[in-house]
């Protein structure tokens, strides 16, 4: 069997078309949507909405740490704009979801990112897409266990969930044989972004199961540029599959 896994999509729906080529099924760790590109401040739901010189002092606020001085800009843009902002941002996510569903290849099994909204998956997924969280499916003979979403933030992203409420997803995935996440588990050298520098949050749940399951694997996404790509825990290989936006190519998994 061969397995394309995918994270981190972020809009480069291009590239997804291409993504399953030359393997049996493709594997989506989520972050499909692309709020803002933090390399390339013209792409993306905030520039189209506001242009690129605003979404660039809104990156800058944010690399920065000022979050209460990003959230006043961009409330104030929001007021020049008028409308709900509700509303515009989901025409805007929309537009976004079409496109990358009907890009998407089939077979593929999904779960959500952090960035994601998940009531709206559902109405964009085609005949061959098949959406998990905190649920298994076997491929190939292996038990892969599915857990979307991230953990809470001082970035307020839209599927931040309670730890509590995360470890019940990967409580309920039971043994198996690859263990698939948005967000990797907490290994400080798996989290450590180089490039924003800084460490992102990863499950202490997830973490606890694999040391306790031991599986073949655990595949994850979400840190784009991170201090280490893989690492051994016991005899389960845990690997950041890739920042698809950035790379564009798949990781691929044999047996």
């Amino acid at each position: 069997m061969r397995i394309n896994v995918v994270s981190d999509v972020h809009g480069r729906a291009d590239a997804l078309a291409r993504a399953g080529e030359g393997a049996d099924a493709l594997i989506c760790l989520g972050d499909l949507l692309l709020f803002v590109d933090y390399a390339d401040h013209s792409q993306g739901i905030f520039p189209d909405l506001f242009g690129a010189d605003r979404a660039s002092e809104y990156v800058g606020l944010r690399t920065a740490r000022r979050f209460d001085e990003a959230r006043a800009l961009s409330a104030a843009l929001w007021a020049e704009r008028g409308g709900d902002p509700r509303e515009h941002i989901e025409i805007a996510v929309r537009a976004q979801y079409a496109e990358i569903f009907a890009a998407m290849p089939t077979p593929a099994y999904l779960t959500y990112g952090n960035v994601d909204l998940p009531r709206l998956w559902t109405e964009y997924a085609r005949p061959g897409h098949q959406i998990l969280d905190g649920q298994t499916v076997e491929i190939g003979g292996l038990t892969f266990g599915f857990v979307g979403g991230g953990l809470r933030t001082t970035y307020r992203t839209p599927y931040e969930i309670d730890d509590e409420e995360y470890a019940r997803k990967v409580d309920a995935l039971g043994h198996v044989d690859v263990l698939c996440s948005h967000i990797p588990p907490a290994v400080p050298e798996l989290l450590y972004d180089t490039v924003a520098r800084r460490f992102e949050r990863g499950s202490e749940a997830t973490l606890a199961a694999i040391r306790r399951i031991q599986p073949r694997f655990a595949l994850f996404g979400h840190v784009h540029q991170p201090l280490a790509r893989r690492t051994r825990i016991g005899r389960t290989e845990c690997v950041n599959v890739g920042h698809f936006r950035g790379r564009g190519t798949p990781f691929t998994l044999e047996w």
